[in-house]
């Protein structure tokens, strides 16, 4: 059963690797971080011709107001040009009540322009507000997939190793083992067998030269000598 529970652990554990493959958190991550480039890059481009209206609104109603103030000193100087006899009082007045009509249409249309402008720089302030959070939520994750990356490469270093120990079978190990202990003991019996046979056929000659070589040179030299003396009786 164990060898089955292993099979079992691996076949897991490839199914879970595959599953990984196709969900790849990196990949998925740099995709995102694309998309909220993108979406950042449409809101400043949103941004631009939001402020671009409000420039020109601006504009508007600052023409419109110094158009309204030019009306009026339009219509001032005809009451005076009457006044002076340089023009008739009914003409005087007709072109002064124009003049006034045509400044308060000037001072309407810089009230519109003016409430644009206060609409635009309004949704201004909110575009910048989401592109700031998009931009600080860009470099949170950018961040993020640094940390993400550097515990990917730990991950699989370690996964790898673990990997080549699980193939490493210790209780094989150990029989190996066993198996090189009593082949070397068996080795070194025969080895001291051979030595004991060896000894066992050594020569009476050899015997004696085994024997006698550890005596001094001076009892050597002695027995030669008496057995000298017994020769010449």
């Amino acid at each position: 059963m164990g060898i089955f529970n292993r099979l079992f652990k691996v076949g897991e554990a490839e199914a879970h690797s595959a599953i990984n493959k196709l969900e790849d958190p990196i990949k998925m991550t740099e995709q995102g971080i694309r998309d909220m480039k993108k979406d950042l890059d449409k809101s400043l481009q949103a941004l631009a011709e939001v402020k671009s209206l409000a420039i020109r609104s601006r504009r508007e109603a600052n023409e419109n107001k110094e158009k309204a103030k030019n009306y009026e000193q339009k219509a001032i100087l005809l009451i005076k040009k009457a006044e002076k006899g340089d023009l008739s009082p009914d003409e005087a007045d007709r072109l002064a009540t124009e003049s006034l009509t045509r400044k308060e249409e000037s001072i309407s249309a810089a009230a519109r322009a003016q409430s644009e402008v206060e609409k635009f720089d309004d949704n201004i302030a909110k575009l910048q507000a989401n592109i700031n959070k998009l931009k600080s939520q860009i470099s949170h994750y950018e961040n993020e997939l640094k940390t993400l990356k550097a515990r990917d490469r730990v991950s699989k270093a370690t996964s790898k190793i673990n990997k080549s120990m699980s193939n490493i079978d210790s209780s094989s190990t150990v029989a190996r083992l066993e198996r090189m202990k009593d082949k070397v003991d068996q080795q070194e019996a025969m080895a001291e067998a051979y030595g004991e046979i060896a000894n066992e056929n050594k020569s009476v000659d050899a015997e004696i030269d085994d024997v006698l070589k550890d005596e001094p040179k001076s009892k050597a030299s002695d027995a030669l000598a008496d057995l000298k003396a017994k020769m010449s009786k």
